[in-house]
């Protein structure tokens, strides 16, 4: 993804937050934007997503997809947003990269980059997610429930 791709991915991530218009929402976006890697970091090691912003992307895909399910239309859209948005919050800093070998087409073995898990806070998934999002703004019984259920799938 090119600089201007990811800029302005970065900056609907961020207007999307900011609609919800929840007290700490600032200070949570001020976090993910000056204390962690969450809009440059990959959304897995190996499977979907396992590349440079791909936890970004993964999370904007997942707010479009849930605004297009109908079970979802029972939340507010504020809990769809928070949710969608931040349910893999818990990768943030989460992943090293490390140099690995491999052969490449040439059958010549060469360095490359790998994703490797870095975790600080060996939380469950879902929980760990609640537990940052919680560190910044109250969240209500829908999306205490639905996030945990989100990172856990």
């Amino acid at each position: 993804m090119d600089k201007e791709a990811h800029k302005k991915l970065a900056d609907d991530f961020v207007e999307l937050l900011r609609t919800t218009n929840r007290d700490g929402i600032e200070e949570l976006i001020r976090y993910l934007q000056e204390e962690t890697d969450f809009f440059t970091a990959p959304a897995s090691a190996k499977y979907h997503g396992a590349f440079e912003s791909g936890l970004l992307m993964h999370s904007i895909n997942v707010c479009a997809e849930l605004n297009l399910d109908p079970n979802s239309k029972v939340y507010p859209s504020e809990t769809i947003i928070i949710v969608a948005l931040l349910h893999d919050i818990c990768k943030a800093n989460f992943y090293g990269v490390e140099m690995r070998n491999r052969k490449n087409e040439q059958d010549q073995w060469e360095n490359y980059p790998f994703y490797v898990v870095n975790d600080q806070l060996p939380y469950g998934h879902g929980e760990k997610s609640v537990y940052i999002i919680s560190s910044f703004m109250k969240l209500t019984r829908d999306c205490l429930l639905y996030t945990s259920d989100a990172a856990d799938e």
